[in-house]
């Protein structure tokens, strides 16, 4: 049995690092989102970060990362990097880290964030924090705190990584904003040739095959669907359709395929952010609002006058769904008439 590296002393691990995910030469938003957030805990702390591009033809995602608020940026370009795989990225970030010893390192909580996030936990013999929503630095200790949501996303758990380094988090797209690229920001470059030996990869893309999606966390109006409409989403279509809005959906109603993930809202989906959120038949559920609670006007519809998912909206319509939406179609297609005219 191998036993456990013991960590050096926290003092000698310093700085904010963040994995860039990318895809087509352009960096993903949550990754955006998590560099924002770097750089501001990075000024209110008096702490510098870096952030570490994978890949091949790296250069315009570097500079845009300087501008976006990294002080240094980790380029590694190589063919075996061109697509994520576990074996190439572990080895890669692990020994970036074991070398330059970062304080806290952030990875975006996707499908290649997580499993890489994992990966590297286990390698470096540290803690994990997995889907934070919120994150901030305890500055006597220079600790990581971050929240994630526990029973269904009723309460927020705080949690620390006291004794082991680098702390590490996954952050969860949508939760945090992006800081706007500033062209003036400076930073320095560095160009890494990895030590990728020829057998390491032991799996291969042959074909990549595009899956659409959507991504509804940037929407600026939503229509929420949960079970109170049925298994017909015809009415939340024609709606959404009328106010130029995406479509969101409770969990239920993409477990029995309504919708696809990428539509569900909560603390198991996406957390969304629009200035407009019409939620018709959601009861209210704790793992739903923690998801939505950020609009800035809610507008909800429910049969129920004592429904959990009015005490977090603006506007409550106790009435049936099935009578008050045709209603409210009709309304919007008049008004669209009389402006077209």
């Amino acid at each position: 049995m191998n036993k456990a590296k013991k960590s050096p002393k926290a003092s000698e691990w310093q700085g904010i690092w963040v994995v860039l995910e990318h895809a087509k030469g352009k960096v993903s938003s949550v990754s955006w989102e998590i560099l924002g957030k770097a750089r501001e805990l990075g000024d209110k702390y008096d702490t510098k970060v870096s952030a570490i591009l994978l890949g091949v033809n790296l250069d315009d995602m570097a500079r845009e990362a300087i501008h976006r608020g990294a002080d240094d940026v980790y380029v590694v370009e190589h063919e075996a990097l061109m697509h994520y795989s576990w074996e190439a990225y572990t080895k890669v970030v692990t020994d970036l880290v074991e070398k330059h010893r970062p304080n806290i390192l952030l990875l975006a909580a996707t499908h290649n964030g997580r499993d890489l996030a994992g990966r590297l936990a286990i390698r470096l013999n540290t803690g994990l924090t997995a889907d934070v929503v919120e994150l901030d630095i305890e500055p006597e200790r220079a600790l990581l705190v971050g929240s994630v949501p526990g029973f269904g996303g009723s309460i927020l758990a705080v949690i620390k990584c006291e004794h082991s380094r680098p702390q590490m988090a996954t952050v969860r797209p949508g939760v945090l904003i992006a800081k706007e690229p500033d062209p003036s920001r400076t930073g320095k470059i560095h160009k890494i040739a990895p030590d990728i030996p020829p057998d390491l990869i032991t799996t291969q893309v042959l074909q990549e095959i595009p899956v659409e999606t959507v991504d509804i966390s940037k929407a600026k109006r939503i229509v929420a669907a949960g079970r109170g409409i049925g298994t017909n989403l015809e009415l939340v279509e024609e709606l959404a359709e009328l106010l130029d809005a995406s479509i969101g959906v409770t969990r239920p109603l993409a477990d029995i395929g309504l919708k696809s993930r990428d539509h569900q809202i909560g603390s198991t989906g996406v957390t969304v952010r629009p200035k407009l959120a019409i939620i018709i038949g959601v009861s209210g559920a704790a793992h739903f609002v923690s998801g939505i609670q950020d609009a800035e006007t809610i507008i909800s519809i429910n049969i129920d006058e004592e429904a959990l998912i009015f005490d977090h909206s603006d506007y409550c319509v106790v009435a049936d769904l099935n009578e008050v939406v045709p209603e409210l179609i009709e309304a919007l297609k008049a008004r669209l008439y009389s402006t077209a005219k």
